[in-house]
């Protein structure tokens, strides 16, 4: 597809797939970025959800300082997943130092919206590949405005109110048997938390859905299964292909998503291929400081 060359100034945007996805073309990640340049980044960033800078050559320390210009640098809950010299970049690989995995080795293949399990979750993840296999590990994007837009008028007055139960002790149980159980100190870092099953987005203003099948165990106030089933249900309608856009990878690509409008998850790949790949993430600072506050006091009643 063209650029839409008459938004934007001083980038290059190539829409990817119908319902989210833009190549951006024209920045080189590695030097400082102008507050114009970032300016219309931003802008993209939140017109299409997804935004992928091919060719980058990028350090820890220079991936940090781009991500940093969005907001707070979030560091992953897990510590031994964390970059011995820079603790907000996460390790995704492979590689194995001995018996022992050197990052975190098969994470995300259940949709999901990272640090949703949190009272303030993740504005956007940058996520850059260093080493990607020929063939498969590809990420999948789906959006959550298409989906929300999507659904009868009566479902979408359904959900108001509702608040799905976001938990990553229940989510590391369910889905990564294969790895060492969590210390009781993590657990008790990371109690389940509530948000809206449909959320306001703080910057554009539209509603999207805010659940998943890998991260949201229930929807609070309903019995277990019924609740799961419905996060189900809301899933299963978000991830129809008219909503997805698939990234496969390539050395030097730096992807930057939106999780407060979309789900993502990790596909397969063959283990004989080494990928390594460096991930950080921007705390969402549009929440307000009184929305917090009343997330936390809600949080705590209901835990």
């Amino acid at each position: 597809m063209d650029n839409v060359a008459s938004q934007y100034r001083y980038i290059g945007a190539r829409p990817m797939a119908a319902a989210l996805g833009a190549e951006i073309v024209g920045v080189d990640l590695s030097r400082d970025i102008s507050d114009p340049v970032f300016d219309e980044i931003h802008r993209a960033h939140l017109e299409f959800g997804v935004i992928v800078f091919r060719d980058q050559d990028l350090s820890p320390l220079r991936q940090k300082i781009f991500s940093a210009r969005f907001g707070k640098l979030m560091s992953h809950a897990i510590a031994r997943f964390r970059h011995p010299d820079h603790p907000e970049v996460m390790v995704m690989t492979n590689i194995k130092d001995g018996a022992v995995n050197i990052g975190a080795s098969r994470a995300g293949f259940e949709w999901h919206s990272d640090q949703s399990y949190k009272p303030v979750p993740a504005l956007g993840t940058l996520l850059y590949g260093i080493e990607c296999p020929p063939v498969g590990a590809n990420t999948e994007f789906a959006s959550m405005y298409a989906a929300y837009d999507a659904l009868p008028e009566a479902r979408k007055e359904s959900l108001e109110g509702k608040l799905g139960v976001h938990d990553y002790a229940w989510a590391w149980e369910t889905y990564y048997k294969d790895r060492a159980p969590l210390t009781d100190s993590e657990k008790a870092a990371l109690p389940p938390v509530r948000h809206p099953l449909a959320r306001i987005h703080p910057e554009t203003g539209r509603k999207a859905l805010y659940l998943s099948e890998g991260m949201t165990r229930s929807v609070d106030g309903m019995d277990e299964q019924s609740g799961r089933a419905m996060v189900l249900e809301l899933n299963d309608f978000a991830t129809q292909e008219q909503f997805v856009y698939s990234h496969a990878w390539r050395p030097g690509d730096l992807v930057f998503w939106d999780n407060r409008c979309l789900l993502h998850r990790a596909t397969p790949s063959d283990p004989k291929y080494r990928r390594v790949m460096q991930r950080t993430m921007v705390e969402d600072g549009t929440i307000s400081a009184e929305a917090q506050a009343e997330h936390r006091s809600r949080n705590h009643r209901v835990a």
